[in-house]
């Protein structure tokens, strides 16, 4: 009876570890394919003796390894393709026959920049449907009345084509090829890596014809293994026991691809790399002098293992020159830069994914995914410090490129960022959302060991608020979180996972995984259970970012003497200190008056959390305030402790102003609508009631002054560091400076140091 139960336990242990072993390859959309699995295999296309035979390439100014200007090899000679007449169909044909799965656009223009030499083809008319571009109706090869202003430019999909199979119609042109693979992979193969996440070492393999090969690593180079290391997310490689590897190859029958590898060491994908030397075939391939390609990479301190800790816990920028912002995800965000204790952002302008693999490395990543413009996650503030920046690809920082310090004509709408390839750590096999009407919402479950074997459970929803969902969001690739759930019972999630097997989570919103949040272990504590009062969450791509202009802040400041008499209603609402109770109603309070100007820099709208139906009426205000705690507003001494009984401000949600050509979307009244539309900000006067603190009691000296928007962090945003405004103050009993003005993190940590003891709204752990 004991061998079944024995052989029971490990088949049981081996399909819960079988999801981490995948995890090395999520981020590629493909199986692992060891052990393969069975599929259709993709069969070469057979094309007419007389099809003129072509290869194709995308070259250009590209943002992503998918992309770029059509470029097509015909006798010797590499041209492009005019855009007259090209349309999706024609883009779809080109993206299939480079073995993707299919195309996502095309652009004409040049928009890639401008090609060099013939322009092969010229009004291209296809269905979708040829098996090469060739084949497609045009004024015959070569023929063309277009400029190079007019070259074309496709964009593919990410995904390859299941089983696709390079075959080269040139053979006496290998050198001027891109490397076209259904799959790259990096396979484990000594035991002590093969139970490692994320895989560092072992194997160069690339799919080909639905099959994993290996690469003869006679041509192999650093450049080749840095390349390979950078687009799984690792920013360098090392040397590796090569000894171990050759006994290891001598063991073993290897299927060899037909070609070597040649990189340059810039590219970000090995798609973008030339063919090496083709083998000399001998039966199943040769490579009678060398072994199998092996690399062995270093990963960023994020990402790599320490015999005390694990994984760290939550992710750090390690560079102090250079930092990513507004990302929903790790290894993605804006660009800034640190200049005179400044930071600052980078301008669009000749942005590459050259220079974003700069930067991607600099942070411990691999190479870049995509080099993003536009602002496209987000708007900083403050200035712009580098414009045109121009990198080798090689350098340690980015602040080593060259650059254009002047950024005439540039604004926060240029705003660079990228997105970097990071390792594959197998926490989305770990948590999932059960019972949601669409995939970004759901029911919160993890996978938790009990009883030695892995089983899915809730997670207990007491304290569970927008930190913990941001986690989940994050971890699982859904963007931002948009609400956190403390009942689910419209989820029916399945019923075997609702025991609770996590408790008492708190996290500081910069965790990879939930697990790496505070969480009370093996030792639960859930008063309320699980099923219906699970946590639960909603997920959104994008989401506000908050702003405080802090020269509004420091413009503003005044002192003004209110009597009493005039402030029943502000006394009411709690905006004055305690003591005005105990007040003769002929005296007078000492406000220090100020303005709040809140821009939305973000990527959506900022609305409140509460429904409608809860909004409160105020009459000071007259009209309806929909968040009660909206901004915090303090004074405090150098060493952090308040001098000034501050107070909770609650808002009405409105747009003052937009940027130009936004229009205004919220308005306070007539009980309107309330937010504040991306590109708009919302101005509070000095002249409003309860737009002060109370300081009555104060003495004369030198203050810290200090404004928190959302500090209870009750609706998501990009980023919550950048809340707070903080300000120098000086009082001498009759007059008020304040000066320093600064919104949190958008100086250096030596120049925050003259504001001892006070948190910048870093979110920290509750």
């Amino acid at each position: 009876m004991r061998a079944p139960r024995s052989l029971a336990c490990c088949l049981s242990a081996l399909m819960c570890l079988w999801p981490l072993c995948q995890a090395q390859y999520e981020q590629w959309a493909y199986a692992m394919g060891y052990p393969e699995p069975a599929e259709e295999l993709y069969t070469a296309p057979e094309l007419p003796p007389d099809t003129p035979r072509i290869q194709l390439r995308l070259v250009g100014e590209k943002r992503k390894h998918n992309e770029g200007r059509v470029e097509v090899f015909y006798e010797g000679e590499w041209g492009t393709v005019c855009d007259d007449d090209f349309s999706i169909h024609a883009a779809q044909v080109v993206c299939r026959e480079l073995g993707y799965l299919e195309a996502v656009s095309w652009f004409p223009g040049s928009k890639y920049g401008r090609g060099e030499g013939r322009i092969w083809f010229d009004n291209v008319h296809c269905t979708g449907k040829e098996k090469t571009l060739a084949l497609c109706s045009s004024n015959g090869i070569g023929v063309s009345d277009c400029k190079h202003s007019e070259d074309v430019g496709v964009v593919c999909s990410d995904k390859r084509i299941p089983g696709f199979k390079f075959v080269n119609t040139l053979t006496n042109s290998v050198e001027n090829m891109n490397i076209q693979v259904e799959d790259v992979r990096i396979r484990a193969i000594l035991g002590t890596y093969r139970k490692r996440i994320p895989v560092t070492e072992g194997y160069v393999e690339v799919k080909d014809g639905g099959k994993w090969k290996q690469i003869c690593d006679e041509q192999w180079t650093e450049m080749d293994s840095r390349v390979v290391c950078g687009m799984f997310g690792f920013p360098g490689e090392r040397k590796y026991n090569a000894r171990v590897y050759k006994m290891f190859a001598r063991r073993r029958k290897h299927n060899y691809w037909d070609y070597a590898v040649n990189c340059t060491g810039t590219e970000t994908h090995v798609s973008s790399c030339r063919l090496g030397q083709a083998l000399l075939e001998k039966g199943n391939g040769s490579c009678e002098q060398g072994m199998p390609a092996v690399v062995s990479c270093v990963p960023g301190r994020a990402f790599a293992p320490t015999p005390m800790a694990g994984f760290r816990k939550a992710f750090r920028h390690e560079q102090p020159l250079v930092r990513l912002k507004g990302g929903a995800i790790v290894g993605e965000g804006r660009v800034e830069v640190l200049k005179n204790g400044e930071w600052g952002t980078i301008c669009d302008d000749k942005w590459s994914l050259l220079a974003a693999n700069v930067v991607c490395r600099e942070l411990g990543f691999g190479t870049a995914k995509e080099a993003l413009s536009g602002g496209q996650l987000g708007q900083g503030m403050g200035s712009v410090h580098m414009n045109e920046v121009s990198c080798s690809g090689f350098e340690k920082s980015i602040t080593e490129c060259s650059f254009n310090a002047e950024s005439l004509g540039c604004s926060h709408e240029e705003d660079a960022a990228v997105r970097c390839n990071v390792p594959a750590m197998g926490f989305q096999q770990r948590l999932r959302l059960s019972g949601g009407r669409t995939p970004f919402e759901g029911r919160v479950e993890v996978l938790a060991e009990r009883n030695g074997t892995q089983v899915w459970g809730t997670v207990c929803s007491s304290g569970w608020g927008t930190m913990e969902a941001m986690v989940v969001c994050r971890q699982l690739g859904l963007g931002f979180a948009s609400h956190a759930f403390q009942e689910t019972w419209y989820w029916q999630g399945a019923v075997s996972a609702d025991a609770v097997v996590m408790s008492g989570v708190r996290c500081s919103g910069t965790e990879m995984s939930l697990q790496h949040c505070l969480h009370h272990g093996q030792h639960l504590d859930c008063p309320k259970g699980g099923a219906r009062f699970a946590a639960g969450v909603s997920c959104s791509e994008t989401a506000p970012d908050l702003v405080l202009n802090p020269q509004v802040v420091e413009s503003t400041t005044y002192l003004e003497d209110r009597p009493m008499l005039m402030l029943q209603c502000a006394y009411e609402e709690n905006c004055l200190s305690s003591s005005a109770s105990q007040v003769p109603a002929n005296s007078y309070r000492r406000l220090l008056r100020f303005s709040s100007q809140i821009h939305n820099n973000g990527q959506s709208d900022f609305r409140p959390k509460a429904d409608r139906h809860t909004w409160v009426w105020h009459d000071c205000h007259r009209h309806y305030h929909s968040m009660e705690v909206f901004t915090s507003y303090d004074l405090l001494s150098l060493n952090g402790t308040r001098v000034a009984e501050g107070h909770k401000a609650s808002f009405c949600l409105e747009d003052t102003e937009c940027d130009e050509g936004i229009e205004k979307k919220y308005e306070c009244a007539n009980f309107g609508e309330q937010g504040i539309t991306l590109g708009c900000w919302d101005t509070y006067r000095h002249d409003i009631d309860c737009q002060w603190v109370d300081i009555s009691e104060v003495k004369p000296g030198d203050y810290i002054f200090q404004i928190i928007i959302n500090p209870n962090y009750e609706v998501a945003e990009t980023d919550f560091t950048n809340n707070v405004v903080k300000c120098r103050c000086r009082y001498d009993g009759h007059r008020v400076w304040m000066y320093n003005c600064h919104i949190g993190g958008s100086i250096s940590a030596e120049t925050e140091e003259t504001f001892p003891g006070l948190l910048n709204n870093q979110v920290t752990h509750r």
